[in-house]
């Protein structure tokens, strides 16, 4: 697991990289490898953790967001916990994060940069989960999950501030990734170059399995393996849905609702005319006189209008109303006044000067009541079915609001009530080897593992349509290991195969090591003391290995970085056995001849660099305004943090 977080902070995912605004949606942008910078150290002042030219970066700002990338893993990996993103150095690595990001924004602003306010409102607008069932912002929920998450507007304007200042200040280096062919060509050559050798296979199979283990030995290997039956945190969680179905009754309209909508709607009814309409937009009168007299000469109106640098545009089957809105009640009065064939204008428009031809008229009986009714009763089911939910979910939220509890939210809005079992954040019960995720729960189940144990219910979107749910915590499970007089049978099973591979492996080291004296492959197969299957041969280019699919075969990667006439080992996926890889020969590359392959390197060089230019950029950036870190303050929030190894919250 501690690879996991290690994967996380040393990966190369790029310079502008996302990370999360209340727990919930990407929202601003942060360097990812512009942060990998080392910090000086002096005095800060108290309560802080850095200070960065006259800016601050808080003891509350790194446990945040310490909290906020342990949420983020959880999701990807049910298993991450707080004690193992500190064991992996991921604080520390968020603590440069935000000291670089700190010294981009203060260095924008003192160029002069802004950032809107119309703009900052906009990113929390886009935010999905703060729309409702209308898909329009929703101020309700935007405070409500203020308060749920303990954050400030304030705080998170200041954030998606900083953020987008940073997003604008490194973007232009980002994006230089100029590289030149001489630059590239030894690394296109290295692509090119091709490997061969030799790989043989140890498999576990070939071992005998031996006695059946003593309870001692069942005993020392659960004790000695415990992550391996750890059962990670499980939570009950108790919810009930709302879906139209439970407002339909209050969302049918009535005959004189119907009747209402076709009287507030008849010009949408009444009997029309539409006509398809080709028009060009000529700026100066002239030319557009000039054109329209070319056209009713018998020029059509878009070769006309192309041989004149212009391009006509087709508006089909539209009524006057609509065209007027388009362009102007003059055009519209012209155009619909002229018979079908006809060329109009030129008319002024709101801008230049329109020339039209009528294509085609076509005239559109009106519907009555009776011949629309089933239209018109549809339309306003769906309407007052989305107000009727949007009235429940803010009765419901007001109640929660004021501390109502789910039972009493539950009963207020006369709901059913349901419980789930233990699930993991995967939505299964990881004791069930049967259990598959219910796609309808997991909306829920990660709204669950989101809140901290005791927060109150919430309510969650489950679907477009409006539907939504109450959600509470139930109860919370530790993850543990299994107790052992659960699984005795299992971890003797696996005793019984880890001491199969380990003889296996003694076996795969004999052959490797007569390999590495000079004893041909084939022939340390054949001195083991167990029947092995013979060795196969292999070979590739780094190019292939770059391409496959689902990633190289692991022998091919190893064989890569060998010398010449050398072996080693490798394990096989699952526990199968061991690997025996011997290289025999090495052809190196060469692209000089190969424009394609140093153009391809190029381009995938170029993608890379702009993050060195950038790094580079971010070091000057803080050797100008520098920055001190109070090393006892960074170890208070370590100390502080550790204790919530459990839940990550």
């Amino acid at each position: 697991m501690l690879g996991f977080f290690r994967r996380i902070i040393n990966s190369k995912v790029g310079i502008v990289v996302t990370f999360i605004v209340l727990g919930i949606v990407a929202l601003a942008f942060a360097a990812g490898d512009v942060s990998n910078l080392s910090i000086g150290s002096g005095g800060v002042a108290k309560g802080d953790v850095a200070q960065v030219g006259d800016a601050d970066v808080t003891v509350n700002d790194l446990r945040t967001r310490a909290q906020e990338e342990v949420a983020a893993a959880q999701r990807q990996q049910p298993t991450a916990d707080m004690d193992q993103y500190l064991a992996a150095g991921a604080l520390e690595r968020a603590l440069e994060q935000l000291v670089t990001t700190t010294a981009l924004a203060e260095y924008a602003r003192d160029q002069g940069m802004v950032v809107s306010k119309r703009l900052v409102d906009g990113q929390i607008a886009s935010i999905p989960a703060l729309q409702g069932p209308n898909g329009k912002f929703d101020e309700q929920a935007y405070r409500r999950i203020l308060a749920e998450r303990r954050l400030t507007d304030a705080r998170i304007r200041a954030d998606i501030a900083r953020d987008v200042l940073v997003q604008q200040l490194i973007g232009p280096t980002v994006g230089a990734a100029q590289v030149s062919a001489q630059l590239a060509l030894p690394y296109a050559s290295l692509l090119l170059e091709r490997r061969a050798g030799q790989v043989a296979f140890v498999p576990t199979a070939a071992v005998p399995a031996g006695p059946a283990p003593t309870p001692q030995e069942v005993q020392s290997f659960y004790g000695r393996n415990l992550n391996r039956y750890r059962v990670p945190e499980r939570r009950v969680i108790r919810y009930a849905l709302v879906t139209p179905e439970a407002v339909r009754a209050r969302a049918t309209p009535t005959e004189a609702e119907i009747a209402q909508a076709y009287a507030a709607d008849r010009a949408k009814y009444a009997a029309t005319e539409r006509r398809d309409i080709t028009q060009v937009i000529v700026f100066d009168q002239a030319g557009a006189a000039a054109l329209a007299a070319k056209v009713r000469g018998g020029t059509a109106l878009a070769v006309a209008a192309r041989a004149a640098g212009l391009e006509p545009s087709t508006i089909p089957a539209i009524d006057k109303a609509a065209y007027a809105g388009q362009t102007s009640a003059a055009v519209a009065d012209a155009v619909f006044g002229a018979a079908q064939g006809a060329v109009v204008g030129p008319v002024r428009g709101p801008i230049g000067f329109v020339v039209a031809r009528v294509d085609k008229v076509e005239q559109v009986a009106g519907r009555s009541l009776a011949q629309v009714r089933d239209e018109i009763a549809a339309a306003l089911t769906a309407r007052k079915t989305a107000d009727a939910l949007a009235d429940l979910r803010n009765t419901m939220d007001e109640g929660l609001s004021g501390s109502a509890t789910f039972d009493e939210a539950v009963a207020d809005a006369k709901l059913t009530a349901s419980t789930t079992g233990a699930l993991a954040a995967t939505g299964t019960d990881p004791l069930s080897a049967e259990a598959q995720p219910d796609p309808a729960l997991q909306p829920l189940v990660a709204a669950a593992f989101q809140a901290q144990d005791g927060d109150p219910p919430q309510l969650v979107q489950t679907a477009p349509d409006g539907s939504f749910a109450i959600v509470a915590v139930g109860r919370v499970l530790p993850a543990a290991p299994r107790p052992l007089a659960e699984i005795r049978d299992r971890v003797a099973a696996d005793f019984v195969a880890d001491r199969r591979q380990q003889a296996a492996r003694r076996i795969a080291d004999e052959v490797l090591a007569r390999v590495n004296r000079g004893t041909p492959l084939p022939r340390s197969l054949q001195q083991a003391n167990v029947a092995l299957p013979a060795a196969r041969p292999i070979a590739a280019s780094r190019a292939q290995l770059a391409q496959a699919r689902g990633g190289a075969e692991p022998a091919l990667a190893l064989m890569f970085s060998m010398a010449p006439n050398t072996a080693k080992l490798l394990a096989a996926p699952q526990g199968a056995g061991w690997l025996v890889i011997k290289l025999d020969q090495i052809q190196r590359g060469d692209a000089s001849k190969t424009p394609g392959a140093v153009a391809a390197a190029r381009s995938d060089i170029g993608r890379s660099i702009g993050a060195e230019y950038t790094e580079q950029f971010a070091r000057a950036v803080r050797a100008s305004l520098g920055v001190k870190t109070e090393p006892a303050a960074i170890a208070r929030v370590k100390a502080d943090l550790s204790g919530q190894g459990g839940s990550g919250n």
